[in-house]
């Protein structure tokens, strides 16, 4: 799910209103925040492969430590763990925690069975949504209309920043998303994985605009 993760900490803002896009964003996107690392580390692989599913060239091999299930509640409990050492809100905690594991959740909708249950001989899941095109598509871009609807009426623009750079910041998931649809296949894994590791940019700037949004009062402290 390309733009779904995304959608989840949009979303997410209307049970943890003081919890920063910016960590939301980085719980919802965790497991695909570890995976270009791991892949470049050699702990996991994946190979181009055309057509594997209709929607991605992408085989995913082998992602037991970022994608597995056991290892997707661990991940998500150390974040939450961590998030509450520091901020101390309960909301956000659980906030968090959920939207970690909400990553696994929708890769199972939209992948062919290739997520794991586990590290090692287990198991593997996915529903594939990503051979139906026009499924994949009319269910993530409803579920981000959706997500963005709930953002807007959660938080206000504090300036002008908060504004602009919440429209920008919908307009380019959206044109990623896109070119991500016509785009031809990479031609290396590790260009996937340079690639995938700038999606650290898309937290640093759901962090910056959040900071020029202010919860509504309906939904403050």
């Amino acid at each position: 799910m390309l733009i779904a993760h995304p959608a989840v900490a949009l979303a997410a803002k209307r049970f943890a209103p003081r919890t920063s896009l910016g960590t939301l964003m980085t719980a919802a996107m965790f497991l695909d925040l570890l995976w270009p690392l791991f892949l470049l580390l050699g702990w996991e692989t994946a190979r181009i492969e055309p057509g594997n599913t209709a929607f991605t060239p992408l085989d995913f091999v082998s992602y037991p430590f970022s994608h597995s299930l056991l290892m997707t509640l661990i991940w998500a409990t150390l974040f939450a763990l961590i998030y509450h050492t520091l901020m101390r809100y309960w909301q956000g905690t659980m906030g968090v925690w959920i939207a970690v594991v909400s990553h696994w959740v929708l890769d199972a909708l939209s992948h062919r069975p290739d997520l794991p249950l586990m590290p090692g001989e287990s198991a593997k899941i996915g529903l594939g949504l990503w051979n139906h095109p026009v499924a994949t598509v009319v269910v993530e871009g409803a579920l981000f209309l959706l997500a963005i609807g709930i953002y807007a009426r959660q938080t206000r623009p504090a300036d002008r920043i908060g504004v602009i750079g919440f429209w920008s910041f919908v307009v380019f998931l959206i044109l990623i998303y896109v070119l991500n649809l016509i785009a031809p296949p990479p031609e290396k894994v590790r260009d996937v994985a340079i690639v995938g590791l700038s999606a650290w940019l898309l937290v640093a700037w759901a962090w910056w605009l959040d900071r020029h949004r202010v919860a509504t009062r309906r939904n403050r402290g």
